[in-house]
């Protein structure tokens, strides 16, 4: 009896070993297995973590971002277009010069093309503007007085008249005549930086952000920026990208490097007093005093104020800040007396 029962006892242990090898009992194991990709949590295969943003778009990035901000001086007189490198700006302000043209100061920081330009003198409400960002302020040349100004700022600079066409940090081109042809190598700036002493990383903060808005304005999609009779900008709202497209007197502005249409989710109109100060036409521009602007965001126009906050020109509403769309912006400075924002 005893016998009997040892043999069936070590017949059902043969039997359920042979069922702990089968295939579906080992599929069923793996299927079970914590580390099994299809047992993952989607958002652990789909979604991509972010350790910073960059300060000057609010867009995610793995990327170093205290690198310092470069400003470039960049001509907008016809014989200057199209301009290369305006397309991975992450903010330009356009602010009238002499008569009636426009000039650009272009930031960059989350991207930094081979070639800018062209590059084109100094005024002092630009490197203001530099100065509020803490940049490296690149232009080519300027009035004695205006580089004296420029010194005595303590901005960190580099002027192209000093390197003019060394191929290391400047270049002339041949098919554009002067003072339309002289274009930025970035990649001497990390020797000017080490030869002149300057600070390589900044801490940079970051503008305000914000995927969503609950401001309400006008919904257009075409604006038109009227310095004066014979320098007007347009932006036309292209609904699928969320972005405006940028156009100069009618025609459409295109980076030379790359042909890429300049396309903007910020565009920030304000205006402000100009007063011509010399025979030369040159200008003052009031940036600190606040006053009327507008904003474009995702197709529309809304009306806000703006304000000079330690140097830098930003939208409010009711007396509380307004964030940009993550993106690239563009800033239009226009006389207060003579610039009009339209939709028609």
């Amino acid at each position: 009896m005893r016998k009997l029962l040892g043999i069936m006892l070590l017949t059902i242990f043969f039997i359920l070993a042979a069922c702990n090898n089968s295939p579906e009992s080992n599929e069923s194991e793996a299927s079970n297995d914590g580390n099994n990709d299809d047992n993952k949590p989607k958002e652990d295969q789909t979604e991509k973590s972010y350790e910073s943003v960059f300060p000057l778009t609010g867009e995610p990035t793995n990327k170093q971002v205290d690198q310092r901000v470069l400003s470039v001086q960049v001509n907008n007189h016809t014989q200057a277009r199209p301009q290369s490198g305006l397309s991975q700006a992450d903010v330009v302000y356009e602010v009238l010069a002499e008569g009636q043209i426009t000039r650009f100061l272009a930031l960059f920081h989350s991207e930094i093309p081979d070639t800018i330009g062209p590059v084109r003198s100094a005024r002092p409400y630009f490197f203001e503007i530099a100065d509020g960002f803490d940049a490296l302020y690149t232009y080519h040349g300027a009035a004695q007085f205006i580089n004296d100004q420029v010194k005595s700022s303590g901005i960190d600079f580099a002027d192209g008249a000093i390197y003019d066409n060394d191929g290391v940090l400047f270049e002339r081109t041949t098919d554009r005549v002067a003072p339309h042809n002289s274009y930025l190598l970035t990649s001497g700036i990390d020797q000017l930086i080490e030869r002149k002493g300057y600070e390589t990383e900044k801490a940079i903060d970051t503008l305000p952000f914000s995927e969503e808005s609950d401001l309400e304005g006008e919904s257009t999609d075409h604006v038109t920026v009227t310095y004066s009779e014979n320098e007007k900008v347009t932006y036309d709202y292209d609904s699928e990208s969320e972005q405006y497209l940028r156009s100069s007197d009618g025609e459409p502005t295109i980076d030379r490097e790359n042909d890429e249409r300049i396309a903007l989710k910020n565009v920030l109109i304000i205006k402000t007093k100009h007063a011509v100060v010399d025979d030369a036409g040159r200008r003052e521009i009031n940036l600190t005093s606040g006053g009327e602007g507008y904003l474009l965001q995702k197709g529309q126009l809304i009306d806000v104020q703006w304000k000079n906050k330690d140097g830098r020109i930003l939208p409010y509403k009711n007396d509380k800040a307004v964030n940009f769309v993550p993106g690239q912006t563009w800033m239009n400075i226009i006389p207060n007396n003579q610039g009009n924002v339209s939709t028609e």
